[in-house]
């Protein structure tokens, strides 16, 4: 029916990252642009993010986004917190997530997949129990299991259990139901107003059961 996992993962995941994106890229080309340009005319220059991210292994990597905050800054030159840097603009960009389109690039490169556990922040791997950090046993993903089972909405804990149980189960068949979900998620817009669905609180480190 579908590629068994251990073939999938030593090389068809790879195979189908780099197909379904050419396929894709000629359609999203437009959007792209037409994202681009409203970026530099609501928020400036740079029009895209560059931030280091772990990746397979927890090895960094430069994540590319669309920018979505400014670059205001207080009295003594500091940025501002990123919710007052967040615009109206941004938040639209976030919650489409059409922000993440430039990780395309990122995918094509081999530093992530289509289908993975989100890349966190550097600061974020010491925290990680055991059992957490087998998240980066895979490439991160543009969109995973945890986007589609409650993104923002969910814990911490919860999105890490989602996260390994993808690690546990990958396959062929998974990562088209996750892309699948995701374009029907996006289109019907759903939970966009939801608390919480934009940004997300850093994680401190949760307490989990290991055996």
């Amino acid at each position: 029916m579908y590629l068994k996992t251990s073939l999938y993962r030593d090389g068809g995941k790879r195979l189908f990252d780099v197909l379904a994106v050419f396929v894709a890229l000629p359609i999203l080309a437009p959007v792209l642009l037409v994202v681009a340009i409203c970026v530099r005319l609501f928020l400036g220059k740079s029009v895209l993010f560059k931030q280091e991210r772990p990746g397979l292994a927890g090895r960094p990597f430069f994540i590319l986004k669309f920018r979505t905050m400014t670059d205001e800054r207080d009295a003594d030159g500091e940025l501002l917190p990123d919710a007052e840097r967040l615009t109206s603009f941004g938040r639209f960009l976030r919650s489409t997530s059409l922000d993440e389109l430039p990780e395309f690039w990122n995918v094509l490169k081999g530093e992530m997949s289509l289908v993975g556990p989100r890349p966190l922040l550097m600061q974020y791997l010491t925290l990680y129990s055991a059992e957490q950090k087998r998240r980066h046993d895979v490439k991160p993903g543009i969109t995973g299991w945890a986007q589609i089972n409650g993104r923002n909405q969910i814990s911490w804990e919860d999105k890490f259990k989602h996260d390994i149980w993808y690690v546990d189960n990958l396959n062929l068949y998974l990562d088209l139901k996750i892309i699948f979900a995701t374009v029907f998620k996006l289109l019907k817009r759903e939970g966009v107003n939801q608390p919480g669905h934009v940004t997300v609180e850093n994680f401190k480190g949760v307490r989990t059961t290991e055996s």
